[in-house]
């Protein structure tokens, strides 16, 4: 039972009469205050959020000849709609967070456009069940979107200061299947391995070889393939039951340079 109504039950109860004291009239007026307030940042988000799945599904339109689709998974885009960007930019970001555009996150990096973040997750196909790896956690909200439909989400980020950032907002909204290590990605997660799929979001000079070995036959990688000066594609590789990889460019990308020891 609410305290306010608690306190009206009771003394009603005890004493006789319908009154409630000063202090709990003034909580009620202050409740009835905040809550406008509330429900109208509530919807400001909703709408926005709204908007940015329009224009996703726009986007998905104007580049189906390189997709070969019209749309993509609801699934991908229920998830879109469900997870809060707003919550995975700097403050001084916070009203630029539903633009369809990447977003400095500090440290060089940003958080990639969110039509490329629903792109690609599409492209890897997530089940319920599945173990994904991500290759560069940056703010966390691509780790989050894979959070809402894969089973296990492991993510690496070799800037430490990024890295527990993300982690912190990751549990704060409560995705309690992400697991964050700071790391240098291009040489993967073999503890965990063998994965369903795997996402990397930074761009590559070639395809890790630790990452081909540490794909689960059968499972699919989507990678950005090139340097920071030349043009990316963002490939999708599968790996066949056999062990053979077939390779498909599916559009240009820009993104920052994985980093780390590797030549």
């Amino acid at each position: 039972m609410p305290d306010i109504v608690y306190t009206w039950h009771y003394n009603r109860v005890m004493t006789g009469t319908n009154t409630l004291d000063w202090k709990t009239l003034l909580r009620i007026y202050i409740a009835l205050l905040l809550l406008p307030i509330a429900a109208l940042a509530a919807d400001e988000y909703a709408r926005d959020r709204q908007h940015l799945v329009e224009e996703i599904e726009q986007s998905v339109r104007d580049t189906s000849l390189y997709l070969d689709k019209e749309e993509l998974d609801p699934r991908v885009m229920t998830a879109i709609a469900g997870v809060p960007r707003h919550e995975f930019v700097p403050a001084a970001y916070r009203s630029l967070a539903y633009t369809n555009r990447p977003l400095p996150i500090g440290h060089g990096q940003t958080i990639s456009q969110p039509y490329i973040v629903a792109l690609m997750t599409d492209l890897i196909k997530p089940q319920p069940g599945d173990r994904i790896l991500e290759i560069g956690t940056g703010s966390g909200y691509q780790a989050a979107i894979l959070a809402e439909l894969a089973g296990q989400v492991y993510s690496i980020e070799i800037i430490e200061a990024l890295g527990k950032q993300a982690e912190e907002r990751l549990e704060q909204q409560g995705h309690d299947n992400v697991t964050v290590r700071i790391g240098d990605g291009y040489y993967g997660w073999e503890e965990h391995a063998p994965f369903d799929a795997i996402v990397v979001t930074a761009a590559a000079s070639h395809i890790p070889p630790p990452l081909i070995k540490q794909l689960k036959p059968g499972g699919v990688m989507v990678v950005p393939v090139g340097s920071r000066f030349l043009t990316q594609q963002l490939v999708l590789v599968s790996k066949e039951p056999d062990g053979q990889l077939v390779t498909r460019q599916i559009l240009p990308v820009r993104f920052v340079p994985l980093t780390g020891g590797h030549d």
